[in-house]
């Protein structure tokens, strides 16, 4: 069944207005009968969540951490981009529009991008009134740098701790709102099911973290605003719960999972220092603004990077790219990088590495500047690595980070499931095949303060008089199958860790559904994710019980997910045979060596439906491009 992405007609300056005016509305007396699930409380959620209570929803709101202030949102530090011109330099949104639809090389919907361009505008003046610290110039307003793929200053930030300040604002109106009792908070919660009733999302299935319980929540819709999936990789710059589960255990029940091997390469990442690392640490792409990336003309040349003179030094991404130089989009810089260290002029005990050198910056600002611009972004690099980024440069290397992968959703953020929606990260719509740097913030506020509340209103009125309690047969299923599925792991009892699978797993997927792919590894991937995948149920140990904490359960489960999950993004990658954004297909290359893209047979979202006795299910849904002329990018 084709999809359908409900993209408004008309000009696409004037779509989003057309379709705010024609959308049905719940009066404010009705949406009091209305009850929202909220599953996540970032930047996303948490933003969502306080706008339908402010507006009058009842809304139960559902973390598996602590408090939402620890959401994963807070490691965007780096800034958000808005289109708010400010430095009269160009900018627009047209322009932010534009910058987006080509930074992910041309596979992302023109409609909802022109969208996210218009309303980033206001989110800058929403988060201001929430007393978000943003840095200001010396006259008092508001000041910007600049990030990846573009020429403009448009990311607004605050120091190096944005997406801290932005989640504490979103924070702070959810609290309000908890305060007020619209909003119902169930922290240390994992959602396991969506309950559906008739083909419509109707609620979740839970488990309690601490106790163990598994329980029941029922409402009028349900949103997903549970981040992205890289720990699939293991080593990835994700906090290390971050997870597939509810999404995934969403596109079980019949939501379409689309481009789910689109995951973005961030550039600006602490290089690996040891077999058993956990996670990898990200440094701020902000940090490209002032820092010149380079690496040693010689290979194998072991100096001290301070003791190697300038004639002797390659600023590669300066010499192949001069319009752009350091700023060039992170798919760019992290293949560049990847490229020279293959070369053998990679830096550090490892060789995979490159420097990040602010030694120019500060001699031309003075290190005052440059300390209130990145002050705690070199700190924690100090504290890292051992060394001082004001004194030897930094040593960087590009690692998995975002993943612009997620569920299929229309134009209002619906997913293929009927009341079910899926916003932020979670979802795929706005970035295509990479994500501009400063743009995550950017999309979970949009979605969450100003998309998602006028369109849920649309499908609620259409279901005034259908309530649905928890007495409904479907929650006793839906809950019968998480037991069963725990007990399942429990009592697998095998000799290896959940760890140990997982780790053995993100190696496979990152030597063959990385940066690089080719046909051959990725049908070798599929041969050994399957085996890795039957030794897990065969042979992996869970220990403890499910009626109390239990952290092995909980890794167990969501690593028994992320299998299925590789398995469809190496069905994916194989599938698109051409090389986008971070996706480099060796098959598809130019003569120089440069990504080269297919439009003509892969303009189109691969929308995927689960199939449990073989291969997923493809639709495609096809990208027309009537605004944003389709050119093979070059930021030279």
């Amino acid at each position: 069944m084709p999809l359908n992405a409900k993209i408004p007609s008309g000009p696409i300056e004037q779509k989003w207005d057309r379709h705010r005016f024609d959308l049905k509305l719940v009066n404010p007396a009705n949406k009091r009968k209305f009850d929202i699930i909220m599953v996540g409380t970032g930047l996303a959620g948490g933003s969502a969540a306080a706008t339908l209570a402010e507006l009058g929803y009842n809304v139960k709101a559902f973390c598996f951490q602590d408090s939402p202030r620890r959401a994963h949102s807070i490691a965007a530090q780096g800034g958000i981009n808005a289109a708010k011109n400010y430095q009269n330099d160009g900018d627009s949104i047209y322009r932010l529009f534009y910058d987006t639809v080509k930074g992910g090389d041309y596979r992302s919907r023109e409609a909802n991008v022109h969208r996210l361009a218009q309303v980033s505008v206001n989110i800058i003046d929403q988060c201001a009134a929430q007393g978000v610290p943003f840095a200001r110039e010396y006259g008092g307003t508001l000041d910007n740098r600049s990030f990846g793929g573009a020429q403009v200053s448009r990311t607004f930030y605050a120091r190096g701790q944005t997406g801290q300040q932005l989640l504490l604002g979103a924070y702070q109106a959810l609290e309000r709102q908890i305060g007020a009792g619209k909003v119902t908070m169930y922290p240390r919660t994992e959602m396991l099911d969506v309950v559906l009733i008739d083909g419509r999302a109707r609620g979740i299935v839970t488990r309690d973290l601490i106790t163990g319980e598994v329980s029941s929540h029922a409402a009028d819709a349900v949103v997903l605003a549970t981040g992205g999936y890289s720990n699939v990789f293991f080593l990835s710059t994700n906090a290390k719960n971050c997870n597939v589960t509810a999404i995934w255990r969403a596109h079980r029940r019949g939501a379409h999972f689309a481009n789910p091997c689109f995951t973005q390469i961030h550039p600006t990442c602490i290089p690996v220092s040891g077999d058993y690392q956990s996670k990898l640490t990200l440094m701020s792409e902000s940090l490209r603004n002032d820092g010149r990336i380079w690496v040693p003309k010689t290979k194998g040349d072991e100096r001290p990077a301070n003791q190697i003179p300038e004639a002797e030094r390659d600023y590669y991404l300066e010499r192949k790219y001069p319009s752009f130089g350091n700023l060039v989009p992170r798919d760019v810089a992290s293949r560049n990088a990847k490229e020279v260290c293959d070369e053998g002029q990679g830096v550090g005990p490892s060789g995979l590495g490159v420097y990040l050198d602010f030694a120019e910056a500060i001699g031309r600002l003075g290190k005052e500047a440059i300390s209130e611009r990145y002050g705690n972004l070199f700190e924690m690099y100090e504290k890292i690595t051992g060394e001082d980024p004001y004194e030897v440069p930094m040593r960087i290397y590009p690692a998995l980070h975002y993943t612009m992968g997620g569920l299929w959703v229309d134009y209002n953020l619906m997913t293929s499931v009927e009341g079910l929606y899926a916003i932020g990260e979670a979802n795929f719509s706005d970035h295509g095949a990479n994500r501009l740097g400063a743009s995550a913030l950017m999309q979970g506020l949009a979605d969450g303060y100003f998309v998602l509340p006028y369109t849920i209103g649309d499908y609620l009125s259409k279901h005034m008089d259908e309530k649905v309690t928890t007495d409904h047969p479907a929650f006793a299923a839906t809950e019968a199958e998480v037991r069963d599925r725990t007990e399942k792991l429990l009592a697998i009892d095998g000799s290896r860790t959940v760890d140990s699978f997982h780790r053995e797993l993100g190696k496979l997927m990152w030597d063959h559904c990385g940066m690089n792919r080719n046909d051959a590894g990725l049908r070798l991937a599929l041969e050994k994710i399957s085996a890795l995948e039957e030794e897990f149920w065969r042979d992996v140990k869970v220990v403890g019980s499910s009626d109390t904490v239990n952290q092995s359960l909980e890794k167990a489960g969501r690593v028994a997910d992320f299998f299925e999950l590789a398995k469809l993004m190496c069905y994916d990658a194989l599938e698109r045979t051409e090389s986008c954004g971070g996706h480099f297909r060796e098959e598809s290359q130019t003569p120089e060596g440069e990504a080269l893209r297919n439009d003509e047979d892969f303009s189109y979202v691969s929308a995927w439906g689960y199939n449990p006795d073989g291969a997923p299910q493809l639709t495609k849904e096809d990208l027309e491009f009537e605004y944003v002329k389709l050119t093979q990018r070059s930021y030279k």
